[in-house]
């Protein structure tokens, strides 16, 4: 959806990206500022409230925006990975804690349906558990063990408010759909053709990096004979849906402004693809940035209601007055007074 903005509902567009990574709240209001025609941020807004989509930790444990089906679709399929990432972090805390007992203590408390932060519920639980401390239960329990929804107003339209979890199955309405019993992982194949729709052509280890998950390659040749396969410039397959469309490399490709770790760059391996290796720090410091003919060029924030634009190194006239246009589109999209204040900054030497 970056060559040419689309013209579809706000949530057939979550659903088709996968998801938004959303750990801050406000970034995917950009991410399909610059994907759709005429984006209404209000509608986004309205399909938190409306239960039509949700935040919760998914993909690489990280805070995703995606939709209400998708979250009770993939969730089971990402329980073990979020555990394993957050035990990565908090092994020593959590060494000797019966995670599934936790796990049916957090339910049990966020069972009255009262929204709690990471702290308080764990705090309810920091008696029982005191040992790993409230930071590495509420982590384990908000992030892994127990699926739960991050509550509007956290991740509405310029609102600023803290983050309030529930259990997903009652913010949502159903329980999460269970693991299939027969281990053919039809979530697991579904993510493939997802991600391939949107992302592809991709390699399986650009899948993993969207996702998170190591455990693919089966789902991948499940589904082997329904894709296409393609060598990079490196000799690295590439799979594809057979009726993706693939453009010519010699498409045009207009100024885009991305948010914070969008999936463009932040959801393949290879990177080189879209950002230079000198700049690939930028992918996952959270810098927002700013594609030039496909590339990451530049870099922005927004500062005292100006969209402050700062190139990795020179551009041409042309693409100077590109970004500029494109710069002031989005102040005035950003700001409460239509302001269209761009400013390109020269980067320091």
């Amino acid at each position: 959806m970056l060559l040419e903005r689309a013209d579809v509902p706000a949530v057939d567009a979550v659903a088709h990206l996968g998801g938004l990574q959303a750990q801050e709240p406000q970034e995917p209001f950009v991410g399909l500022w610059s994907r759709l025609r005429a984006f209404d941020p209000a509608a986004l807004s309205d399909l938190l409230t409306g239960r039509h989509v949700v935040r919760t930790h998914l993909m690489r444990r990280t805070v995703h925006l995606v939709t209400a089906d998708d979250a009770l679709a993939w969730r089971a399929r990402h329980g073990a990975m979020l555990r394993q990432r957050v035990l990565g972090t908090y092994r020593r805390e959590l060494e000797g804690v019966d995670l599934d007992e936790l796990a049916a203590a957090g339910r049990a408390v966020l069972a009255d349906d009262e929204p709690r932060s990471m702290t308080e519920l764990a705090r309810a639980l920091v008696g029982r558990w005191p040992a790993p401390g409230t930071r590495a239960l509420g982590e384990m329990l908000v992030a892994a063990l127990v699926p739960v929804a991050q509550l509007p107003p956290r991740g509405l339209w310029r609102t600023k408010a803290g983050v309030r979890n529930v259990l997903l199955s009652s913010w949502l309405g159903r329980e999460i759909d269970p693991l299939s019993p027969d281990h053919s992982d039809p979530v697991g194949q579904a993510l493939v053709r997802r991600y391939l729709a949107a992302f592809g052509p991709a390699a399986s280890a650009d899948l993993r990096a969207w996702c998170g998950l190591a455990g693919l390659p089966a789902a991948v040749a499940a589904l082997r004979e329904e894709l296409v396969s393609f060598r990079d410039e490196r000799g690295r397959e590439l799979l594809d849906l057979p009726d993706a469309p693939r453009p010519d490399p010699d498409t045009p490709a207009p100024v885009r402004f991305l948010p914070a770790f969008d999936n463009a760059v932040l959801g393949y391996h290879d990177r080189s693809r879209i950002i230079d290796d000198t700049h690939r720090g930028l992918s996952v410091t959270g810098a927002r940035v700013v594609l030039v003919d496909g590339r990451v060029a530049a870099t922005w924030c927004v500062r005292a209601g100006t969209v402050q634009v700062t190139p990795l190194g020179r551009l041409s006239p042309a693409d100077r007055t590109a970004v500029a246009e494109q710069g002031r589109a989005l102040a005035s999209f950003l700001s409460d007074d239509d302001s269209r204040r761009v400013q390109l900054v020269e980067p320091s030497r």
